[in-house]
């Protein structure tokens, strides 16, 4: 990941559990790898086009890639580094399958956390 070139992480803006995300995320975000911007945003729809995805984060990095649900996540632990990055090599050992089955169920329930 290039701090040249920074990644798009595009959140629920409504969402309690997503904003806190963010804010770890900026925290630790030593090489300032990661902007940011709601899924309902302006940039989301120069940048991304079309209708954001509900109860999703999705990422968008500088070769036009885009990572949605727990890829997403997996990418921006990477980008993380340290025990982040670990934890992202362990996470994506689990098939994408289970992964979103689980952030779908969270998603479900994000609003209430």
């Amino acid at each position: 990941m290039s701090p040249a070139t920074p990644w798009l992480v595009f959140y629920d803006g409504e969402c309690g559990l997503c904003q806190r995300f963010v804010r770890r995320t900026v925290e630790r975000d030593q090489g300032a790898l990661f902007r940011f911007a709601p899924l309902k945003g302006e940039t989301f729809r120069t940048r991304v086009g079309g209708e954001p995805p509900s109860g999703t984060v999705v990422v968008l990095a500088p070769d036009g890639r885009r990572f949605v649900r727990s890829d997403a996540v997996v990418e921006i632990l990477k980008g993380l580094g340290g025990k982040d990055a670990r934890r992202a090599v362990w996470l994506a050992r689990v098939p994408r399958v289970l992964r979103d089955v689980g952030y779908r169920a969270v998603a479900a329930v994000r609003r209430f956390l």
